[in-house]
């Protein structure tokens, strides 16, 4: 050894004598960056958590907005100075009223399917359906008459809602999204 030269010194690099398969320690993202960002665009659960994603942004903002439209645009009242501010569900509408302010307002006359304590599921997409068909009257109504009756037990005023003359309660039940209803026990929506 006293007579070796510089020259004949081999260097040691690390990553000269490793060989790719056997590189069982490094991230597989320091390996090939551009192989990891193909994965990422391939991989299904990224398309799917955005569908779900979308879906329950839509199930939120779409009712808000229905219920902004037709406060801020909705048809003006007939008679009186109540005026609906959004509809809860097919048979319940938030409602301002001088002198009572917002209040929740119950719709005499009928009964739909109850979309915030269903029984089933076909109960909760009709209680959707009979929602959005109540928006969709008021919105086409160049008239809403809101009559006050009293409070039910749960405190909502109890209100005769007629859009251009004609009975909610009537438009409804004709359209079969609800049911006649004078008070008393319901019936259910599940066998129906």
């Amino acid at each position: 050894m006293i007579g070796m030269r510089r020259n004949n010194v081999i260097r040691f690099r690390r990553g000269a004598r490793r060989h790719p398969r056997w590189d069982l320690g490094t991230p597989p993202d320091q390996r090939n960056p551009s192989r990891l960002r193909r994965l990422r665009h391939a991989d299904p659960t990224i398309y799917l958590k955005g569908v779900i994603g979308l879906g329950v942004v839509g199930l939120i903002i779409l009712p808000l907005g229905a219920d902004a439209l037709n406060a801020i645009a909705g048809a003006r009242p007939a008679s009186g100075d109540c005026r609906v501010l959004s509809v809860t569900d097919g048979d319940t509408v938030r409602m301002y009223c001088p002198g009572h302010g917002i209040e929740s307002a119950r719709l005499m006359g009928f009964d739909t399917p109850e979309k915030f304590s269903p029984r089933c599921a076909s109960e909760w997409t009709r209680a959707v359906k009979a929602t959005w068909a109540l928006r969709r009257m008021l919105w086409q109504a160049d008239g809403v008459s809101l009559v006050r009756s009293g409070t039910d037990r749960y405190g909502r005023a109890l209100v005769t809602m007629t859009l251009d003359g004609a009975p909610v309660a009537r438009r409804m039940i004709e359209a079969g999204l609800s049911r006649p209803y004078a008070g008393g026990v319901r019936q259910g929506w599940c066998d129906a």
